[in-house]
């Protein structure tokens, strides 16, 4: 997920305007843009656990985790460790965004008894696929339909007591295994994502995914939990990070 929730202005650098745009479409593309190109100021690096609820209401094993910010001038990337009983890493993941380029995600696995693979890059469709065995997507955690050209502002509401703007995100190419369209909660004031809905191509729910809470930390509010629930099935995925917390 995008982390950072600093607040920048409305200008989008690399939106391609249409005269056919509806002020909707608009406002919806400067919207996902202006997410899309949220950059972290600062390096941040956090622990945290995984824990994953079976379809009948189980919750396995706690999985440690690792999190690590890193900005850099041309692009900055989020990075998260999946470790093992020896505090080894068995499944790792690089988001890396750039303006201009298409969210990449470097993945690696552990294979049996071996270590972690060679790393695979992918894009797009390519990471819809889970993250250590859990409900979250790679392209969860990269907020891959920010990317998509299809954006639109439907509606303005409330959500957790917080003034949102309501935008659809649509697919232009939807696999029968990803989303076709995300509905996702914008807080208007601090521009982060509250909640966000995953359809497919016959607009079924397939996915939730919410927040638990955002803290305050060296003056900049991060993200401290998120969930993530499978429609079909009610397994649930939820990932708590340990910040060090500025009280305000």
């Amino acid at each position: 997920m995008n982390l950072t929730l600093s607040i920048v202005f409305a200008f989008a650098p690399g939106v391609v305007w249409c005269a056919e745009q509806t002020p909707a479409e608009v406002e919806g593309r400067l919207l996902a843009a202006e997410l899309r190109n949220q950059r972290p100021e600062e390096p941040l690096s956090s622990s945290g656990v995984l824990r994953t609820r079976d379809p009948y209401g189980k919750w396995r094993e706690a999985i440690p985790v690792r999190l690590e910010i890193a900005p850099g001038a041309q692009y900055w990337q989020t990075r998260y460790w999946a470790l093992g009983a020896s505090q080894e890493p068995f499944e790792t993941l690089t988001v890396t965004h750039a303006e201009g380029a298409p969210t990449r995600y470097d993945y690696s696995r552990a294979l049996g008894t071996a270590a972690v693979s060679d790393t695979v890059t992918l894009t797009g469709d390519a990471a819809a696929i889970p993250f250590a065995a859990s409900e979250f997507w790679l392209s969860d955690l990269g907020l891959e339909f920010l990317d998509w050209p299809g954006q639109r502002v439907v509606r303005s509401e409330m959500r957790k007591g917080r003034s949102c703007k309501v935008l659809e995100s649509l697919n232009p190419n939807p696999s029968s295994t990803n989303y076709a369209r995300v509905l996702s909660w914008i807080d208007i004031e601090h521009r982060g994502i509250l909640r966000a809905e995953g359809y497919d191509q016959k607009r079924r729910l397939l996915k939730e995914f919410s927040i638990g809470s955002f803290k305050k930390v060296q003056g900049r509010w991060q993200l401290k939990s998120m969930e993530i629930r499978n429609e079909e099935t009610d397994a649930r995925t939820r990932i708590e990070f340990d910040l060090e917390i500025e009280d305000r």
